[in-house]
C-alpha cells in the first residue's frame, strides 16, 4: 500500500488550478468563502472551484496540479460550482483529534443570538457599529449560570469583539473548554462584565 501524498496547503490563490477526484478539473475561483451546516454551524474558508462535482464526490480529495491534497469536497455551491473545506492548521488539528481520540471536543455556552446595529453611544464604547444580541439562554448552561440574559448585547468574548454568532462559535473550540472568559455586554443602558465558564459540547 503506498503512502499518502503529502499535505497541501489552502492557501492556492484564485487562478490556481485544482483536481478534483480523478476525473474532473477545474479552477480555484474563490477562496475564504462561508458554508453554513445543518447544525447551525458555519465552517470558514471554504475553498470555491468549477471543478465538477458528482453524486458520491462529497469526501473526495480537492488537489492541486502537482497531486497535493487541499481540501475536502464537501458540497455543490451552484451549477458548476462546488466547494471544499480547506486544508489548514484547523483541519488537521481536527484529523489529528479523529486519529488519536476519536472525536473532536468542543466548547459550548448556551446562547443564541442576531446581529444588532449598535447606537452611537455604545458603538463607539465597543469600537464597533454591531453587537450580538441574546435572543435565548438555554436552561442551565454556562452562560446561565453566569448569569446572561435574553436581550443582552454582546460586544466582546475573552477581548475579542462579537459581531454576531458565528464570532461566538469560532471561539468555541476545545481550548475554550473549562477555561474562564470574560464576556462583555450591554445591559439596560450600562456596559456589564459576565464571567462564562464554557463547558464540553454534548450531542444526544
Amino acid at each position: 500500500m503506498r503512502p499518502p501524498s503529502a499535505w497541501g496547503s489552502s492557501s492556492s490563490r484564485s487562478g490556481t488550478r485544482a483536481v478534483s477526484g480523478s476525473v474532473t478539473a477545474g479552477i480555484v475561483s474563490a477562496m475564504g468563502r462561508s458554508l453554513p451546516t445543518r447544525a447551525g454551524r458555519v465552517i470558514d474558508e471554504v475553498i470555491q472551484t468549477d471543478a465538477a462535482l458528482n453524486p458520491g464526490n462529497s469526501g473526495g480529495v480537492l488537489a492541486d496540479s502537482a497531486g497535493r491534497m487541499v481540501g475536502v469536497n464537501t458540497a455543490v455551491a451552484g451549477i458548476g460550482l462546488g466547494l471544499a473545506v480547506p486544508i489548514n492548521a484547523t483541519t488537521r488539528e481536527i484529523i489529528d483529534a479523529l486519529r488519536i481520540f476519536g472525536r473532536v471536543r468542543r466548547a459550548w455556552l448556551g446562547i443564541a443570538g442576531s446581529t444588532v446595529p449598535l447606537g452611537p453611544a455604545v458603538a463607539a464604547k465597543a469600537g464597533s457599529r454591531v453587537g450580538m444580541q441574546v435572543v435565548s439562554v438555554a436552561p442551565n448552561s454556562p452562560a446561565a449560570v453566569a448569569g446572561a440574559r435574553t436581550g443582552d448585547i454582546v460586544l466582546s468574548l475573552d477581548g475579542e469583539a462579537i459581531a454576531d454568532p458565528t464570532a461566538v462559535q469560532r471561539r468555541m473550540v476545545e481550548g475554550a473548554i473549562g477555561r474562564r472568559m470574560e464576556m462583555t455586554v450591554w445591559r439596560n443602558g450600562a456596559l456589564v462584565d459576565v464571567v462564562v465558564l464554557p463547558e464540553e459540547l454534548r450531542v444526544t
